[in-house]
């Protein structure tokens, strides 16, 4: 027996082995691929479930024929999820104006009155949005669903009526508390706007809450309700104190501001216009 040779054929077997089991892999998700593409109507959920296995194979084959392949069939996959997203819009839109309610805009961001629906083709989900902020979590591309969604919040938040006097009063104490708590006065007064929304919640506990601090004694004031507040309330932007009239003012962000949520809020002007707001200060009138 030659154990010498005997090694050295096991040596290249175990060479070639993984080039072996990487050309299968590379085979079969070749072959699923060109199943897909080769139906009448493409199913792009289904390519996008086969096109990593693809990838993951071109990643182990060096061959510029399977590496053409490969992004060929990914840009037929996203053209393919594209072209469902924009079904779905064209059934959405549909159903809408069958309810007298038109929808602007086109995938991925549809606008339908107020409220923004941004579409994820690739996780076949969509989010209803009031300016820059998540009104739900992705939902699935149903139609009863998205219409369900849009019915409830625009019952919470469009529709939604404040005593506008009273939600300033409550901004304008915030601000003076967070005020007294300053060792300086900043300048201007401003106090950041999170920090003012922050106090207002704080401000809102009941007593239980602070006897017995706990998710079911806290009540909550979701931060979607406060921006829509500080719209509602740009009607009349004043408060009364002792006798004096203060004006709300609202800082712009700078662009590090607008980038960072914990220092920022982005009150819309339109379903897509807006402006960032970093700061909150009350000058008198």
């Amino acid at each position: 027996m030659n154990e010498s040779l005997i090694e050295q054929l096991r040596a290249a077997q175990q060479a070639i082995e993984p080039d072996f089991k990487a050309l299968r892999q590379a085979l079969a998700a070749l072959k699923r691929a060109s199943k897909l593409v080769a139906e009448e109507r493409p199913d792009a959920i289904a390519m996008q479930k086969a096109l990593p296995k693809l990838q993951d194979a071109d990643a182990l084959v060096d061959n510029e024929a399977l590496h053409a392949a490969t992004a060929a069939f990914a840009a037929a996959t996203q053209e393919a999820l594209d072209a469902l997203a924009f079904e779905f819009a064209r059934d959405l839109k549909a159903t809408f104006e069958a309810r007298g309610q038109s929808v602007e805009g086109r995938p991925p961001t549809l606008v339908v009155g107020d409220l923004v629906l941004h579409i994820d083709s690739v996780a076949r989900k969509a989010q209803w949005f009031y300016g820059k902020e998540t009104l739900t979590r992705p939902l699935p591309l149903s139609l009863h669903a998205i219409l369900k969604a849009y019915d409830q919040q625009t019952k919470a938040i469009i529709r939604r009526e404040i005593d506008a006097s009273a939600f300033m009063n409550e901004l304008y104490q915030a601000w003076r508390q967070l005020l007294a708590k300053r060792s300086r006065r900043p300048a201007g007064g401003r106090i950041n706007i999170i920090e003012v929304y922050s106090q207002v919640v704080l401000n809102r506990q009941s007593p239980r809450f602070w006897r017995s601090p706990s998710r079911k004694t806290f009540k909550d004031y979701e931060r979607a309700f406060f921006v829509r507040d500080l719209v509602l309330a740009q009607s009349d932007p004043t408060v009364s104190d002792g006798g004096r009239t203060y004006h709300l003012r609202l800082g712009v962000a700078t662009k590090n501001q607008a980038d960072n949520p914990q220092r920022s809020l982005w009150l819309p002007q339109g379903p897509l216009d807006g402006e960032y707001y970093s700061d909150v200060t009350f000058e008198e009138m």
